[in-house]
């Protein structure tokens, strides 16, 4: 019978079992304050009674993607146990694949009682979620790990913007800024295209000065 190799915590690990933490804290914050629509009352849900079912799966899955995908972004768990990290990003697809999925069924009926700005914003912002998703997958099947890495790391992106946005909404600087209605779509844009822009130009940044590494030790 084959050994269990054990899994020795050391303080290199506290930094990311804050971050999760963390993560933690902020999707139950989020999670919280929709805790309302569990009274599934037209009052409660509003425009959102006709799906409520749609709604709660979305919010249920959505934060469990939150909470499973940080995981995959600890190093020494990741290298620890292979068959632990496919589970784990197995069950984060799933999770995105439902909210992503509840998502659109939203994106594509309530929103346009808020109007089309909203709408649409919703619809692009899904759309890069689950292509990003897909094509995180798609390379973990072809065994290009590198770029598997990078997708799900544009993929995780887009899921926080999700939270993010939705806690600074409710901040009292940006509620004083205008309507709901006016303003929500332009944070939408910019919860998820500025993290995404600031990580690819982290990206590039990275991959130059291994270039330029790689180049002053030839010669």
């Amino acid at each position: 019978m084959q050994k269990i190799k054990e899994f020795k915590f050391s303080t290199t690990d506290i930094t990311p079992i804050v971050i999760w933490l963390l993560v933690i804290l902020t999707t139950w914050t989020f999670m919280h304050g929709a805790g309302h629509f569990l009274e599934l009352t037209p009052e409660a849900l509003g425009k959102y009674y006709n799906y409520k079912w749609i709604l709660i799966s979305h919010i249920t899955a959505g934060g469990g993607a939150l909470i499973l995908g940080i995981v995959q972004f600890w190093k020494k768990l990741r290298t620890y146990s292979w068959k632990i990290h496919r589970i784990i990003g197995l069950l984060y697809l799933l999770a995105v694949v439902v909210s992503s999925f509840c998502a659109v069924v939203l994106a594509f009926t309530t929103s346009y009682e808020v109007n089309l700005a909203y709408a649409f914003s919703l619809q692009i912002w899904v759309s890069v979620w689950i292509s990003a998703t897909a094509l995180a997958y798609f390379f973990a099947i072809k065994k290009k790990f590198k770029l598997h890495q990078e997708w799900m790391t544009r993929s995780y992106i887009v899921t926080m913007a999700f939270v993010i946005s939705g806690l600074i909404l409710k901040t009292p600087y940006v509620k004083n800024l205008g309507s709901f209605e006016d303003i929500s779509p332009s944070l939408f844009w910019l919860g998820w295209s500025i993290p995404l822009y600031l990580y690819e130009i982290i990206k590039s940044s990275k991959q130059s000065d291994n270039k330029e590494q790689r180049a002053a030790n030839s010669t």
